[in-house]
């Protein structure tokens, strides 16, 4: 079977699945021959990606900070669809502010999607995954979460904790031959990066030069590939690690930032 189709027959759930990268995760599972529950708090938008792929792709409104939703909403995709093989947890929001100035409110807010978003998509899948002895679950958290980032505190916090709780997850239910994972990107031409650069001066293409070329004043490295990432680029990193190539590699966070971090 090529890579091509090497996911057919397979369920997946992904959140954050309306835009950005979870739109291109969806597309390219499905292209891959997967059925996709493209599930997002934003349900027109989910509706939209979904019909791109009418066969494979069914669209769920999820808002995965209420547990108790993200337990029915597991639980009505098993019953109607099939047993989960695949799970990405993509949803994420940023709230941008210095520490002296961030408020309770969005330290609070960022870390429910963030961080208990992915403990209760995660969690609910794992329940069922266990059982089965099979399964895949990839949390996309961010280089932010190895690197310290000026003005992004909370962001980097709550994906430092879903790195980590995905790895810890990975160890218990290993024995049960569930594998956990994580993608890190760097900066990816999505809504949520076009939002950092609005005002600033020269626009969106001044942005993109400042974030590739880098920022000694904030203590920024560039990037050495010398581009952005595409959503596509992070999405085929979740497909090889949800594939049978990648079924020796859990508890693994693999960063997709063009070298940005210079990590070794």
């Amino acid at each position: 079977m090529t890579a091509e189709q090497e996911l057919t027959g397979r369920l997946a759930l992904v959140t954050g699945a309306a835009r950005g990268i979870g739109a291109a995760v969806v597309e390219v599972l499905a292209d891959q021959g997967a059925r996709v529950v493209a599930s997002d708090v934003d349900a027109p938008a989910a509706t939209t990606v979904a019909e791109r792929h009418r066969d494979r792709v069914i669209p769920l409104a999820l808002d995965v900070t209420d547990a108790s939703a993200v337990e029915e909403a597991v639980a009505e995709a098993e019953d109607g669809v099939g047993p989960l093989d695949i799970v990405v947890n993509v949803a994420g929001i940023l709230r941008g502010t210095p520490v002296v100035d961030l408020d309770d409110a969005d330290w609070a807010a960022v870390f429910a999607v963030n961080t208990d978003g992915v403990l209760h998509v995660s969690r609910a899948a794992a329940r069922r995954m266990t059982r089965r002895g099979r399964g895949s679950i990839v949390t996309v958290a961010s280089n932010a979460a190895g690197v310290p980032r000026s003005g992004m505190a909370a962001y980097a916090a709550s994906k430092a904790a879903a790195v980590m709780f995905t790895k810890c997850l990975g160890l218990e239910v290993a024995p049960y031959g569930v594998r956990c994972n994580t993608v890190s990107p760097g900066s990816t031409l999505t809504d949520m990066q076009r939002a950092m650069w609005q005002g600033a001066p020269g626009g969106e293409e001044a942005g993109r030069r400042a974030v590739i070329d880098g920022d000694l004043a904030s203590y920024r490295t560039g990037i050495p590939l010398g581009r952005i990432a595409e959503p596509a680029d992070v999405a085929h990193a979740v497909a090889f690690l949800v594939s049978d190539r990648a079924r020796h590699i859990t508890l693994h966070d693999l960063y997709v930032d063009g070298g940005a971090t210079l990590r070794a």
